[in-house]
């Protein structure tokens, strides 16, 4: 080297302090991601670990005092379970109501908790009958009493008390209808006959006080029962539908598979072509079910009531009655045709600048296929994620369940002084609220308490749920940085497969976790508080809908969008960090720094790579989606039965049909997310080369033969082994 060039203002580093945010520095000696490694933010690490070591002891604590049983369970106006194993309960599955007609507030069902006395039966009631009748009818027919008397609170030899005593007491139901079970509750058994809403077969019945009742005030009294049972009616079908066509589904996802592998293996070779066969496949995809919905408009024309729109029929549990609309059909077309003019338009505008993003895919695909192993790195994400939510939802559960059985004084009228007064039931009937109230009961409640423990369980369900956020972004950041460092290993290799290292993969995944917990825990941290503040705000924006005025309106609106766009950029500057992070192992800020000054500086690049690479990829997913979709409606619909017979007598062929379509795309998305993360690995590689190197004798490029012809110089050479 001469003075001249020892002089010059590029400084030759000959260990491993080269810092990327400075395009005069670099490292002659830089093979690859750094071997020599210290640990990174060793501060946030340890407090990672120590809300871990917390997020343990909260789910010991929450284990001690939860009792998922309550979930599992109905539970009766004593507070004991329904069929819990071991108690005189456990023949009794079902909670009996005795008067339905008390359950009128929207929220008594919700809570599934009624003012009226409620026990634990073996079975509901098949017919009707009243106390009354059952005193006449005791004299000729013991057998009808013994049939009421199940019921009852206690087992009794024969109705000697009054009507009035009854109703004082609280012994018996004033009256039964006949009913079905459901979540372990009995529920009138509602049907329609011949347009008529009936009970059992009646329009009119006793309801055991002297009174006249048809099957309308039944509904009207427990119209929030009415819609879980035409949800339970709609579930039934929805499960007959699984149970018939689960192994087509399962083909339909393994089909999927294969088609997101086939594509993978494709892009390495004919990259350049099979973008354009994406280009065309996505836009036939999307022009036949253009053509679909515009036979199917056409078709509705003439047909009654095809005319009306969503909001003239409002809400409606059968979903079949939205595709009888002309609205909806006109809706997807409108939607579907905004979608082709807006692909259209983007390979006009794009068709310039699109070898770049080609190169890269092509340059990915080598990478995936001497480095294979990345294809299944996606399990191993999808197994944290599961451990994750599941232990999410197990904590949130028991600390729902915490706590001591809490009764409340209840009277039918609601008028005394007492109501909703704390009570003990052993000694309820002795006190001066039994006195003072009439006919007041002290039936159960809730679960609650009054200890340290009780009081801070809506903050330990805070701290769950932020925790819970911490681990799902960990869990992402740390595959994103083991799969960098596996595809950055790849591309700094002198001789390619050859120099790549053993095991590139688990490498990466080793250094992630002994060297960057801390890092990866920052980021991570950074992002679930954003995401944390989005759930907070959401949250007030429902519960406080009504009393907004039209400036808060705004003003939450702007604050969603601000975050949801601030989740964006941090989400875009965390990957790229990891990707640093990867290679040189440097800290969170000063990887995030270098990484954001070295995109800054090629800006452009990054907009047509970013913009172009992500459009191509998410092509890639729609095209696998709409084809398994395509293929799956023909199924269903019964529209190949020359080729294959489908499925026959289905309920709603929707229901596997986006199962179908949200399955393919998830597997797509976890294939094509590892080849999103190989191609962003690649292309900071890729500037960090042309910074680091000018293409010289002395400094060649470590780039392929591909990337250097983007470039356009002749001069330029990859470095030779």
């Amino acid at each position: 080297m001469s003075d001249e060039e020892e002089t010059s203002d590029t400084t030759y580093l000959e260990d491993d302090t080269y810092d990327a945010g400075d395009p005069k520095t670099f490292d002659l000696n830089f093979k690859g991601p750094v071997a020599k490694r210290s640990c990174t933010d060793v501060l946030c690490c340890i407090i990672f670990i120590l809300c871990i070591i917390g997020y343990i002891i909260l789910g010991l604590l929450a284990w001690v005092h939860g009792d998922p049983r309550r979930v599992a369970y109905p539970t009766d106006s004593k507070g004991h379970f329904c069929g819990q194993k071991g108690t005189p309960n456990e023949n009794k599955t079902i909670l009996f109501y005795f008067n339905l007609f008390s359950c009128t507030s929207p929220s008594v069902v919700i809570n599934l908790q009624c003012p009226t006395t409620q026990i634990c039966v073996s079975k509901c009631p098949e017919k009707f009958l009243t106390y009354m009748e059952i005193q006449f009818t005791y004299r000729t027919n013991k057998n009808y009493w013994t049939y009421y008397s199940q019921f009852c609170k206690s087992t009794f030899v024969k109705p000697a008390k009054t009507l009035t005593q009854v109703l004082l007491d609280d012994d018996c139901p004033i009256a039964i209808f006949p009913s079905k079970p459901f979540l372990q509750r009995c529920f009138p058994d509602f049907s329609t006959k011949n347009g008529t809403l009936t009970v059992g077969n009646k329009t009119t019945f006793e309801d055991g006080s002297g009174k006249t009742r048809n099957a309308i005030e039944l509904r009207a009294a427990a119209n929030r029962v009415n819609k879980i049972l035409d949800a339970r009616t709609i579930g039934m079908k929805i499960f007959e539908d699984y149970a018939t066509t689960w192994y087509w589904i399962l083909l339909g996802l393994i089909i999927a598979m294969l088609l997101s592998w086939m594509f993978v293996i494709l892009l390495r070779y004919i990259a350049g072509l099979l973008f354009w066969v994406f280009m065309v496949g996505v836009i036939g995809i999307i022009g036949y079910g253009i053509g679909h919905c515009y036979q199917e408009y056409c078709n509705l024309q003439g047909q009654p009531n095809s005319h009306l729109t969503v909001y003239d029929i409002g809400i409606q549990t059968d979903i079949s009655m939205y595709f009888q609309l002309k609205q909806t059909w006109f809706t997807f077309m409108v939607i579907l045709c905004l979608l082709e003019v807006f692909i259209i338009l983007m390979l006009i505008f794009l068709r310039e600048r699109i070898r770049i993003s080609i190169a890269l895919l092509k340059e990915g695909s080598k990478a995936i296929g001497y480095i294979p192993t990345t294809l299944v790195y996606p399990l191993l994400t999808f197994i944290f994620l599961s451990i994750c939510i599941s232990y999410w939802a197990v904590i949130a559960v028991y600390l729902a369940t915490s706590g001591v059985p809490v009764y409340k004084v209840i009277t039918p009228e609601g008028q005394c002084k007492h109501e909703n007064t704390t009570c003990d039931p052993e000694i309820f009937n002795t006190t001066e609220i039994a006195k003072a109230c009439p006919g007041a009961q002290c039936n159960f409640a809730f679960y609650g308490g009054k200890s340290l423990y009780h009081q801070y369980i809506p903050t330990f369900q805070i701290f769950n749920l932020f925790v819970f956020l911490w681990l799902i972004n960990f869990v992402i950041a740390l595959g994103q940085c083991a799969l960098a460092g596996a595809f950055a290993s790849y591309y700094w290799a002198l001789k390619k497969p050859d120099d790549i290292p053993p095991y590139p993969l688990f490498t990466a995944f080793g250094r992630a976790i002994r060297y960057h917990t801390g890092s990866l825990a920052f980021g991570s941290l950074i992002l679930a508080s954003i995401q944390i503040f989005r759930i907070v705000l959401e949250y007030l924006d429902r519960h406080l809908k009504e009393a907004q005025n039209n400036i808060s309106k705004f003003l939450q609106c702007c604050l969603k969008c601000c975050f949801w766009c601030l989740e964006t950029v941090v989400k875009f500057l965390n990957r790229n960090a990891y990707i640093m992070i990867a290679i040189y192992g440097k800290n969170f800020c000063k990887s995030a720094r270098e990484a954001f000054n070295l995109l800054m500086r090629n800006v452009l690049k990054v907009a047509v790579m970013d913009n172009v690479t992500d459009f191509v990829l998410i092509l890639g997913k729609i095209l696998v989606t709409g084809c398994i979709g395509v293929l799956a409606f023909l199924l269903f619909t019964q529209r190949l039965p020359t080729i294959i017979e489908g499925p026959t007598s289905l309920n709603y062929y929707w229901v596997p049909l986006l199962t179908v379509i949200i399955g393919s795309y998830l597997v797509a998305h976890g294939f094509f997310s590892v080849y999103a993360m190989c191609v962003d690995t690649i292309f900071i590689c890729f500037l960090e080369d042309m910074e680091r190197n000018d293409g010289s004798t002395e400094r060649p490029y470590y780039m392929s033969q591909s990337l250097l012809k983007i470039l356009n110089e002749p001069s330029m050479q990859t470095k030779k082994p």
